[in-house]
C-alpha cells in the first residue's frame, strides 16, 4: 500500500464503534479508565464513546472525524482524526459530561479546557498499529490543516502526552510548533499549534 491508494472522508454514522476503538487508541486506556471511573471497564467507555460517535452533536462525532481508508476497501478504517473548532469545546463538551454522569455516575463537568476559539483542536489522532509507518497520520493531519483553513480559523492545535517524542517529531515535520503546556486525562500534556 502506498499513500496513492489511501482515501481521506468524512466519517459516517453507521462506523461508529470502529471510530470509537481508534478514539481509544488515541486516547489510551488509562485515560479513558480515568474517565469511567473504578467501576467500569474498557468495554464501558467503548460502549458510551461509540454513542457519542454516532451522534452528529458531540466532540467526537462522525461529523468531526476524517477517516483514512483503502482504495480498494473503503469501509476498512485506517486512521481517524478527530477535529473540531476550539470556540465550540463547551458545546461540543456537553453530551460526554451529561453521559458520563448518567453511564458512570461521573462528573467531569470541571475539566480543564485543552483548547480555545481560534482553533481547529485536533482531540485524537490514532492510526491501526498494523498500518502504521506508511504516511497515514500524515495524510490525515494535512487534511486536517486543509479543514481548518477552509473553515477559516487562524491556527490548528492539539495536545500531545509529554512522554510521546514520536508523536512530536511528527508534528514538529508538519509545521506544528510548542506553544506551552497543559494537562488532560491526568496526564501531563504539550500544545502544539500551526498557524495557517
Amino acid at each position: 500500500m502506498n499513500n496513492k491508494d489511501i482515501t481521506i472522508r468524512q466519517g459516517r454514522p453507521e462506523e461508529a464503534a470502529r471510530i470509537a476503538e481508534l478514539i481509544i487508541m488515541a486516547m489510551t486506556e488509562e485515560c479513558c479508565l480515568h474517565f469511567c471511573g473504578p467501576n467500569h471497564d474498557i468495554h464501558d467507555f467503548h460502549r458510551v464513546m461509540s454513542s457519542l460517535v454516532a451522534r452528529h452533536d458531540t466532540q467526537y462525532s462522525y461529523s468531526n472525524t476524517l477517516v483514512a481508508v483503502e482504495e480498494d476497501a473503503p469501509g476498512r478504517i485506517l486512521g481517524i482524526c478527530v477535529s473540531y473548532d476550539g470556540g465550540k469545546l463547551h458545546q461540543l463538551r456537553q453530551p460526554f459530561i451529561d453521559t458520563a454522569l448518567k453511564e458512570w455516575n461521573m462528573d467531569h463537568s470541571s475539566i480543564p479546557d485543552e483548547t480555545q476559539a481560534g482553533e481547529l483542536y485536533l482531540d485524537s489522532l490514532a492510526v491501526d498499529p498494523t498500518y502504521r509507518g506508511r504516511g497515514i497520520a500524515k495524510l490525515l493531519l494535512q487534511a486536517s490543516i486543509e479543514k481548518s483553513r477552509a473553515l477559516g480559523l487562524p491556527s490548528t492545535g492539539l495536545l500531545v502526552d509529554v512522554g510521546n517524542p514520536k508523536a512530536e517529531l511528527l508534528y514538529n515535520k508538519v509545521g506544528f510548533l510548542y506553544a506551552g503546556t497543559n494537562s488532560w486525562g491526568g496526564h501531563g500534556m504539550k500544545h502544539f499549534v500551526l498557524h495557517n
